[in-house]
């Protein structure tokens, strides 16, 4: 019993030819696909490493919020104490110069 393509002769060869031509074809999709499986792993190598960067990038910001919030409590704790106290005319006086001083830095920066 013969099979086609893998018996000598005449016949053989075509199917041998035809099956050449199907590796051929293969193989340059294996080709295709390699190059989009390379670019892939580049674009997933360049995404961790924009996550890493950014992760890096909120936990910097998450202390420097820490560290404001932490001198905003003090401030808003002395505060507190000086309107407990007798002080009310200092403190009133912080005030009117606080108000004072965001009325000029907003001045400057609408002139510009």
């Amino acid at each position: 019993m013969r099979r086609a393509g893998l018996g000598e002769g005449g016949s053989g060869n075509y199917v041998a030819s035809g099956y050449s031509v199907y590796e051929e074809e293969n193989e340059h999709l294996q080709e295709g696909l390699r190059a989009k499986v390379n670019a892939l792993k580049s674009l997933s190598i360049d995404i961790g490493t924009e996550v890493k960067y950014q992760n890096k990038m909120l936990d910097d910001m998450d202390t420097d919020f820490d560290s404001t919030g932490g001198l905003l409590g003090a401030t808003i704790g002395r505060v507190k104490k000086l309107s407990r106290g007798s002080q009310t005319k200092v403190l009133c006086y912080m005030l009117l110069f606080c108000f004072f001083v965001f009325f000029v830095l907003y001045w400057f920066i609408r002139l510009r």
